[in-house]
């Protein structure tokens, strides 16, 4: 059995629900290695999905399938990111309210421990100072008390394609973005701790092991603790897989793909624009076992392929299909 994550790359749940669905309701799907193109197969039946892990800024399209998932015998949990950031940052998220009204709204049909608050990145500049992180976070666990038990954060990463992304905003805005040492990091994390105490919230720090301190635990986003809780009776134990220095996470299948992603927030590490992510968007067959198809794959039949390579008749269930690679 595996953890599914939908998606760190992508926002499935806003932008790709049809797609998902079609394929939990075909049993697997193939995945890309985002690096060199290479195609796997991942089995989505019930049976071998031991958890799904859903990133997203709006699940609002996928709310009224959740029923069918429970019903089908699959486990999940949501990690939702809300950081309220001006327009300038992050320029076509759901309006602020509405997003909070719709996590609300996800947390009372599953229930707190099943939905995660990201307050994720926190970035510091001008128009974000301290005080403007405080205010806003004071806001938003106010909203969300009662609705989740945690909340995921980290500062931003200024990645190549963050530092162009920003740099122009910057520009254009006006903005200047700050580099914020390490005691001014454990400064704002300590207040951002006590604020979140008050709602029995508590903070978990993602890939950032020296903001851990009393009160602040590691981030273990594909958290064992998490699937341990939603599952009691799974005993297996599944390794350690970071996907960057000091990640906590635990090994998962990642199906998404960078550079497919609608929301463009300029501090993104996953879309190198939103123009390029808005084509491929386009190119999005909800019918295909693949998010996105590079132009290399466009036509071929990966069905076909897997049958030609196994020799043998293809069939969907079977155990030699899981997880195999194709090309």
């Amino acid at each position: 059995m595996k953890i599914i994550s939908a998606s760190r790359r992508t926002d499935i749940p806003a932008f790709y629900s049809q797609w998902f669905l079609n394929q939990i309701k075909a049993g697997f799907c193939h995945r890309l290695n985002p690096y060199n193109y290479q195609v796997y197969r991942v089995s989505l039946q019930p049976e071998d999905c031991l958890a799904i892990t859903f990133w997203t800024r709006n699940p609002q399209p996928l709310l009224p399938h959740l029923d069918f998932l429970t019903n089908q015998g699959y486990v999940y949990y949501f990690h939702f990111s809300i950081n309220g950031y001006p327009q300038t940052i992050e320029t076509n998220n759901p309006p602020l309210q509405k997003s909070i009204e719709t996590f609300q709204k996800l947390s009372q049909k599953l229930s707190p421990n099943q939905i995660q608050w990201r307050y994720d990145p926190i970035l510091l500049s001008n128009i974000t100072p301290f005080s403007y992180h405080l205010e806003k976070f004071e806001f938003l666990s106010q909203q969300l008390e009662g609705y989740t038990k945690r909340c995921y954060f980290s500062f931003v990463n200024f990645y190549d394609k963050t530092e162009r992304n920003l740099g122009k905003v910057a520009v254009e805005n006006n903005i200047k973005f700050q580099y914020p040492s390490l005691e001014e990091k454990q400064q704002l994390t300590k207040q951002l701790r006590d604020i979140a105490k008050v709602r029995d919230i508590k903070l978990y720090s993602c890939c950032d092991d020296a903001l851990i301190s009393e009160g602040v635990e590691k981030a273990h986003c594909i958290d064992m603790d998490i699937i341990k809780m939603l599952r009691p009776n799974f005993k297996t134990h599944l390794k350690a897989a970071p996907t960057r220095e000091e990640c906590g996470c635990v090994e998962s299948i990642d199906i998404g793909m960078y550079d497919t992603c609608g929301f463009g927030c300029q501090y993104c590490y996953g879309t190198k624009s939103r123009n390029i992510a808005l084509k491929q968007m386009r190119e999005n067959n909800p019918n295909d076992t693949l998010l996105w198809r590079p132009e290399k794959l466009k036509d071929i039949d990966l069905n076909l392929k897997e049958a030609n390579k196994k020799g043998k008749k293809f069939v969907d269930s079977s155990p030699e299909y899981i997880q195999g690679k194709l090309f």
